[in-house]
């Protein structure tokens, strides 16, 4: 994002000022996120499309198209090693921080007809991403890479995943969401809030309705951006190592966006965008910002600068296959109940919390 926003904006203001940035970051970002989910349910609930399918397409396309953005900023200005991290380490934080502390907040509705096919996508990429990542150390070594021909086979793929998801989202039952809604109904405790459409969201347009969404996402992304950066130059300043600030707030502010609107959702009543954004945030993290980025200059797999070259492939994608492993082990069991086990968040948090220690370890 420091492509796109100037880091000096932040190292050259006062802590006053910084604080205030941070404070009015979190109150944006709150902001932002709200008319993003109400105008994604309301636009669902227009064109009588899953919010589900909505969550896994416009809204993962939105809250990932920024780290695309800056993917590709970052390869054309010669440091495209940042890319890949930044895609894998989202992977991470999406399947394992975001989904965690969803489930362990609210029931969160499985619809079998999205997860048995966008499902086996998500965890399909990543095993072709981990694929081509240890097949070419296996052949090139320290030089390994993925060039510019494999970006394109990834941008291919997506489309191919665009295409389909546009049939799939024509094609589903809608009497299955209706079964998975009732379904969350029964199970919900005391107080905990179900879908419900809002009423004087829907009386809008569908072009004021798009607009909701696009205005959410710009508000979003960027909010989140001031409100993170600011903290953690604060923590600088108050003498914090810097490694310790990149293995949590960096890392955790890429996520934030995300969370925030998962959140937002389930407060609103639509859990379905949070399950719906997390698969098509994964996706496209690893098909879209990814093979962007790679098509703008080849991505380096080892980091010879590190103190250990090859923790990308020792730590970051072991992390990513056994989290979105356990993540499918999930959903083939919450396929055939239509909800996720709110004690499913726990172990999804758990390996979070060790692969950012194990992140700070290494560094250190």
């Amino acid at each position: 994002m420091e492509y796109l926003i100037p880091h000096h904006w932040f190292t050259d203001a006062s802590s006053i000022l910084l604080v205030l940035y941070a404070v009015g970051g979190l109150y944006f970002l709150s902001m932002g996120a709200e008319w993003l989910v109400e105008g994604a349910s309301a636009l669902a609930f227009r064109f009588g499309m899953p919010e589900v399918i909505v969550g896994a397409t416009i809204v993962s396309l939105g809250t990932t198209m920024p780290e695309c953005t800056v993917s590709v900023l970052a390869a054309f200005n010669g440091n495209p090693g940042l890319a890949l991290g930044n895609a894998v380490g989202s992977v991470i934080a999406d399947s394992a921080l975001i989904f965690g502390i969803g489930c362990l907040i609210t029931t969160l509705p499985a619809d079998k007809y999205v997860l048995s096919r966008q499902g086996w996508i998500q965890f399909g990429s990543a095993v072709i991403l981990a694929a081509i990542c240890y097949g070419s150390y296996a052949v090139l070594g320290n030089d390994a890479e993925i060039g510019r021909l494999m970006g394109i086979g990834l941008l291919v793929l997506l489309a191919i995943y665009m295409y389909l998801s546009v049939i799939w989202s024509r094609r589903h039952p809608q009497e299955q969401a209706i079964r998975v809604s009732e379904t969350i109904a029964e199970h919900a405790e005391p107080g905990e809030m179900v879908h419900v459409a809002d009423e004087h969201v829907t009386q809008k347009t569908s072009l004021a309705l798009a607009g909701m969404i696009v205005a959410g996402l710009v508000v979003v992304v960027f909010s989140g951006h001031v409100a993170i950066e600011s903290v953690s130059v604060i923590a600088g300043r108050i003498g914090i190592p810097q490694v310790v600030i990149a293995a949590t707030l960096v890392a955790f502010g890429t996520s934030l966006p995300e969370l925030m609107v998962g959140i937002t959702a389930i407060r609103k009543g639509h859990p379905e965008l949070l399950v719906g954004n997390v698969l098509g945030a994964d996706i496209l993290n690893i098909l879209f910002v990814t093979g962007a980025a790679a098509v703008a200059a080849p991505l380096p797999i080892i980091d010879t600068s590190a103190k250990v070259p090859e923790i990308f492939l020792y730590l970051h994608i072991p992390a990513m296959l056994i989290i979105l492993t356990y993540f499918r082990l999930c959903i083939f069991s919450a396929t055939k109940h239509g909800q996720f086990k709110r004690w499913m968040g726990g172990p999804l948090l758990g390996m979070y919390l060790v692969y950012t220690v194990s992140q700070f370890v290494v560094s250190m």
